[in-house]
């Protein structure tokens, strides 16, 4: 697909995927082999494969197999694994084959957050700024939980300011991490 005459296709992201790979066909120059191998492909999955993602023509399988050996705390699981690079889940079972005798992997977590960062530059007192932004830590809020009430409604939503001030080769900068609870959003 690399000599494509135009890389614009109007409304492509509102067609069917038939349309779509009809589409990328003529744009690409595929002929009807190629168009064949990739409807083949999606093996009738291509209704869930449009739900999922973009823009989607087709779908491929990628092997999947099980890693071994993994004791997860306290518990051996068995964990499956997709990829087409043959020494991937080999590795992967020798080292929990060889973590076992320590227990092997413990988890933990610090819940569904993230950090939103923010760089305030050039200030003449950049701890002042930083004081200044702590003072105003319940109107951030406010404006943070006003851009998703959905996310507030299911339990997320701002939670802190993180702020501190770091010496850079241009100076002093103030550096402000928003921390947002995403709940299930995974950071979306």
């Amino acid at each position: 697909m690399s000599d494509v005459t135009s890389s614009r296709i109007e409304g492509f992201h509102k067609m069917s995927p038939e349309a779509r790979l009809q589409a990328v066909a003529r744009q690409a120059g595929l002929d009807n082999e190629a168009v064949a191998g990739l409807a083949d492909a999606a093996s009738g999955q291509i209704d869930l494969a449009d739900r999922l993602i973009e823009n989607a023509i087709s779908s491929m399988a990628i092997p999947v197999g099980i890693a071994t050996n993994i004791t997860v705390d306290g518990r051996d699981v068995l964990v499956p694994m997709a990829t087409e690079e043959s020494s991937v889940i080999a590795a992967v079972c020798n080292s929990a084959k060889r973590c076992r005798s320590t227990g092997g992997f413990r988890t933990s977590t610090s819940g569904p957050v993230m950090a939103a960062q923010i760089q305030l530059l050039g200030a003449d007192d950049p701890e002042n700024v930083r004081m200044k932004v702590l003072e105003r830590i319940g109107e951030i809020r406010t404006i943070c939980d006003a851009t998703d009430p959905l996310l507030v409604k299911f339990g997320g939503g701002f939670r802190d300011l993180d702020i501190r001030v770091i010496g850079t080769p241009e100076g002093p900068m103030t550096v402000v991490h928003i921390i947002v609870d995403t709940r299930d959003a995974m950071g979306a």
